[in-house]
Formats: structure tokens, sequence, C-alpha cells
């Protein structure tokens, strides 16, 4: 289905910086012009509508995709939640970053052969739609499934001229069914707080509480973060991966080395 409101904001857009008031039949202000073509209230002159409905048509801001880099700050901070399983993604759900504990408990999804490879980050998304070992991880998979979808359709709203996030769709949508079928009911369900069941291959069963924190200098980017009661079963379970982490990183087994997130096409 063609985006009719995205096609009518181009069109606007780009006739509107291409004619000049002069060109229109428009009186030429004195003064300094912030704009080389119609600003936005004379077009509305133009075509007899009100400036609040044509910027209904054209919005005066397009959200830009998520930042690309991740922030020497940000990295301290994920590094500093030593008790708790932390990493950073961008609104297509790469992940962009983790601490040890939080890489260790997303070790299935660094792994898998469809979620990331040495060119792009892990995917959350691919991971859960395109690799059968998700339904072993997330316990409750198909909420995961339904909250994924809800943030890249929330994701979709904020920066629609993203073209990752269209090749995203595009590749889940031929390659899964189940995405299908969840992406034309356009809801949106936000992963912002709750309990998420994991059984890890390490650590086993392990019911986390999860927070996510929306990082406001860097717009699209979350920290997601992970963490246990004291003296709970799932506390001791996240002891337990701490120290195959610890013992993994002395092992010298390779770190997250995926790459920062691009604007180009997957």
């Amino acid at each position: 289905m063609k985006d009719i409101r995205g096609e009518i904001r181009e069109f606007l857009t780009t006739r509107r910086a291409k004619l000049t008031p002069e060109q229109a039949g428009l009186p030429r202000y004195a003064g300094r012009r912030r704009v080389a073509g119609l600003r936005r209230d004379e077009a509305a002159q133009l075509a007899g509508i009100s400036i609040e409905y044509y910027t209904r048509l054209e919005p005066a801001a397009r959200h830009q995709p998520a930042r690309a880099q991740v922030r020497p700050s940000v990295q301290r901070l994920l590094d500093s939640m030593t008790n708790t399983a932390a990493f950073l993604r961008n609104g297509r759900l790469d992940i962009l970053a983790a601490n040890q504990l939080g890489h260790a408990l997303y070790s299935p999804v660094f792994d898998s052969p469809v979620s990331g490879n040495p060119r792009r980050p892990a995917n959350l998304a691919r991971f859960i739609f395109l690799d059968e070992r998700s339904a072993q991880f997330y316990r409750d998979r198909d909420g995961i499934a339904r909250q994924a979808v809800g943030s890249l359709h929330a994701e979709a709203g904020r920066a629609p001229h993203d073209r990752a996030l269209a090749g995203l769709v595009g590749e889940l949508s031929v390659r899964s069914q189940q995405f299908r079928a969840l992406w034309a009911g356009h809801d949106v369900v936000y992963y912002r707080s709750g309990v998420q069941p994991f059984h890890h291959p390490q650590a086993g069963d392990l019911d986390l509480d999860y927070d996510a924190l929306e990082i406001p200098a860097d717009p699209g980017q979350t920290i997601i973060a992970y963490s246990a009661e004291p003296g709970s079963a799932a506390r001791d379970a996240l002891d337990i991966l701490a120290s195959w982490a610890a013992t993994q990183h002395q092992a010298g087994q390779p770190e997250m080395t995926h790459p920062a997130d691009t604007n180009a096409p997957r």
C-alpha cells in the first residue's frame, strides 16, 4: 500500500522549495528570507487554505533516523550498572552497545546467524521472528513479538523516512507470516517496564524486571535494563550468569564488536 500522506508531504515540500514568491505572483517582502522558496503561509495563501491545515499536510519538522554513534558517556553508564544486565538499542531494535552482563544475558541473540553478522548490529526483531531458538529464549515469545512490532510501528511514526527501517520491515514481512499478521494490526505496544521471563542456556529460567530508559539527547536510543530483587531466585540465576560472563571474559572471548548502526538499507 502506498504511503499517500508521505507522497503529499514530499510533493508539497519539493514544489514549495522550487517556487519563488515572484513566480507565484506574490509580493517580495523586504528583509532576509529564511527559505529559498515559498514559506508555508505563502503556500497556504495560494492554495486558499489555513496555515494550520497546510501544516497538517506538511509537518513543520521531519524526524531524523536514530543517532548512529554510541556516546562514550552512555557506554560508561552501561558499564557502571554492574548488577544489572543492560544494553542500548535504537528504534529499529538494533543492539548498539551492552555491558558485560547484558551481553551475557543476550548471548543467544548475539550468536544468532540471522540477527546479526560482522557487517551490522544484532537485531532483536530478526532474532524474534527469524530464529526458531527465540521461542526457547523468550518464554513469552508471543508477548515479546507483539512488543517488538509495536516498537517498530512507533519508530515508523517517529522516523518515517528511515530507509533502513523500511528495509527491515520489508525483510520481516517477506520471511515471517507472524510478523505480517502483527504488522497489519497497527498496534503500538510500548516496551517500557514489566517482567520478562527468559530461559538462558547457562542460567536456566529467570524472570527479570525490565525498565526502558530513553536517551533524550539521542532520539531513538533506549537503554533496556534487567534487574532482580535481592535474595530472589532470579537474582541467584543472574549471579550465575554474571559468573559465567566473567569466566568468558577472562578466557578471552571476543566482546561485542558489531559496528555502529548506519542508515543504509539492510
